[in-house]
C-alpha cells in the first residue's frame, strides 16, 4: 500500500492531485500538508513511497525546499508540482533530483498517467522527450567529484555501502553523504537509477 504525501498550499490543487493519485494507485495512503515543515514532518514519521512537492509554498520557495529534503531524505522519492513548466524549471528539478515533474496545468488524466509511471520507477517529466538523455547525463557524471565517480563505480559493481566504504577508506556516513550528491547530480533519486544512468552512457558508441 503506497504511502503518499501531497505538500501544496492550494487545498483545490491537493484534491486535484489527491483524485489524480487514487487513479494510479486506488489503494494508497494520501496525506496532505500546506508547508514544507509539514512534508519534513511527515516523512520523519516513516517511509513514503512518493512525496508531491509544489516548489512555492509559505515556508519555501524555488529549489531550495526541494534540495534540503533530497539531503535529509535520500530514501524518499519526490516529484515537483508546478506552474512554472518551461524547460528549465524542469531540468533543474531533475538535476536537483526529482523524480518527476508535473506541471500544475496537466489535465487530471495526465496527472495520474504521470503519478502512475513515478511509482512505478520511471522519470516522467514534460520536457524530457526534447533532451538528449544521453549528452545530458554525460555532463551530469563529468560534473561528479572524484570521490563521487569512485562511488558511482561501487554502485556499478554492485558493491554494499560499507564495502564502499571500506575500498576508499572512509566511514559508512560519508559514502551516505556522498551519494546524496551523487543522485543529485545524475539527477536521479535511487541506487537503481544511478547504475542505470552509469550503463547507458558506458554503452554509447
Amino acid at each position: 500500500m503506497d504511502r503518499i504525501v501531497i505538500a501544496d498550499d492550494h487545498p483545490l490543487f491537493r484534491a486535484a492531485l489527491s483524485t489524480a493519485m487514487a487513479r494510479a494507485s486506488p489503494d494508497a495512503v494520501i496525506e496532505e500538508t500546506s508547508s514544507l515543515a509539514g512534508a519534513r514532518a511527515a516523512l520523519a514519521t516513516g517511509p513514503v513511497d512518493l512525496l508531491l512537492l509544489d516548489l512555492k509554498l509559505s515556508d519555501s520557495e524555488g529549489f531550495a525546499g526541494l534540495a534540503g529534503i533530497r539531503a535529509d531524505f535520500p530514501a524518499a522519492p519526490v516529484a515537483v508540482v508546478s506552474a512554472s513548466d518551461d524547460e528549465g524549471t524542469v531540468r533543474r528539478a531533475l538535476a536537483f533530483g526529482a523524480a518527476g515533474f508535473i506541471p500544475k496545468s496537466a489535465t487530471l488524466e495526465t496527472m495520474a498517467e504521470a503519478l502512475g509511471s513515478i511509482l512505478g520507477g520511471d522519470v516522467w517529466a514534460p520536457a524530457l522527450s526534447e533532451l538528449e538523455p544521453g549528452e545530458s547525463m554525460e555532463s551530469r557524471i563529468a560534473s561528479l567529484t572524484p570521490a563521487q565517480l569512485k562511488i558511482l563505480i561501487g554502485l556499478q559493481q554492485g558493491r554494499l555501502n560499507k564495502q564502499i566504504a571500506f575500498d576508499l577508506g572512509v566511514t559508512e556516513a560519508t559514502i551516505k553523504a556522498h551519494l546524496t550528491g551523487v543522485f543529485r547530480k545524475l539527477g536521479v533519486h535511487n541506487r537503481t537509477q544511478a547504475v542505470i544512468a552509469a550503463q547507458a552512457l558506458t554503452t554509447e558508441v
